[in-house]
């Protein structure tokens, strides 16, 4: 009989998807979408990077990844005879994804605008196809559902980038001109700005994006009806 010819012991398996798009999506909440990098996310894991092109064969193979698991996050119940209500939490969670991850904002803007619909990784248009589901079930027509969704994200798109823009400059500093930094503009050019400062620092962003989706749902269920 012949002998047996021992095995060799395995190596330890690589990191699984879930685990290099987090590592990713840490990088980039870090120091930016820019910082991200193949060698960067194969140090950060312990691996060759080569190794992590099975996940992912290009940069922008990886970006679109983490942003399908960040968008995985939202959730519409197409179900819902509410639908005002589903839009409404559709867009309180795009903000908090917002704020948690901002510098992912700007790839979740603007990436598509350089991709036909057709081209976008799947899911990425799962919200879509969710909230087009979500509105035919109410009773709104194919096209007057993807004017909605349209209105809806372009709509969310540009609450969290307003948002993003109030920075503030000094959390510690109590008065509004220097909590925002806006001491620093000329008072003869910006005196309108600069007297808003008050305003501007009491800004809650979850309490103006409520009022945006008050305004939008009021002219949409004055505009658009659903078919009997």
């Amino acid at each position: 009989m012949a002998a047996r010819v021992p095995r060799k012991p395995r190596g330890p398996a690589g990191p699984t998807r879930e685990i290099t798009l987090r590592t990713a999506l840490e990088i980039i909440d870090k120091d930016g979408v820019e910082a991200l990098s193949m060698r960067r996310l194969g140090n950060a894991l312990g691996r060759d990077p080569m190794s992590l092109y099975r996940h992912a064969p290009t940069k922008a193979a990886l970006l679109d990844s983490v942003a399908e698991s960040v968008l995985a996050e939202l959730t519409v119940d197409v179900t819902d005879e509410d639908w005002a209500g589903q839009l409404r939490k559709l867009a309180h969670q795009f903000r908090a994804l917002a704020l948690a991850h901002p510098n992912l904002v700007g790839l979740l803007v603007t990436r598509p605008l350089s991709t036909p619909l057709a081209m976008w990784p799947l899911g990425t248009l799962r919200p879509l196809e969710a909230v087009l589901g979500l509105l035919a079930n109410a009773g709104f027509s194919e096209a007057d559902a993807l004017r909605i969704y349209r209105l809806v994200y372009g709509s969310m798109q540009g609450h969290v980038l307003n948002e993003l823009q109030t920075l503030v400059a000094n959390h510690e500093e109590t008065d509004a001109l220097l909590r925002l930094g806006l001491h620093r503009l000329p008072l003869r050019e910006f005196p309108r700005l600069r007297s808003l400062a008050p305003v501007l620092a009491a800004y809650d962003g979850a309490e103006e994006l409520e009022r945006r989706m008050d305004i939008m749902i009021t002219g949409l269920q004055m505009e658009m009806h659903p078919t009997a």
